[in-house]
């Protein structure tokens, strides 16, 4: 068994898909390898994903710390950005993995499987 915050997993590839399976994590994530950026701005990236949908996902990486949020308050409007943390950073080659798997998927040489 594998127990992270608080959470216990069968095995560790559970542990994985339970911080970023879903339908949103990992679109999330793959937006932020390169760049911080806004939520409107990952809207804008997202147009399909609903604002509570977006919003409760980037919470839930918030807690498992693979996304940081920061709040800039020093003179409105309000701002917040959105990063992978040190921790974050780690699931990069996972992702992208996944990003170049959806691509083969609908590329030619997937014409003979």
């Amino acid at each position: 068994m594998y127990t992270f915050k608080g959470k216990e997993y069968p095995c560790c590839a559970s542990l994985t898909m339970g911080i970023i399976g879903g339908k949103w994590k990992t679109v999330i994530m793959f937006h932020l390898i390169n760049k911080t950026l806004r939520y409107n701005e990952l809207r804008k990236e997202m147009p399909t994903v609903t604002e509570r949908t977006l919003s409760l996902q980037l919470k839930t990486l918030e807690e498992d710390g693979i996304v940081k949020r920061k709040v800039y308050t020093s003179k409105p409007p309000l701002k917040v950005e959105y990063s992978l943390t040190d921790f974050g950073k780690t699931l990069i080659p996972v992702v992208q993995s996944i990003a170049d798997w959806g691509v083969f998927a609908v590329s030619d040489k997937n014409k003979n499987f």
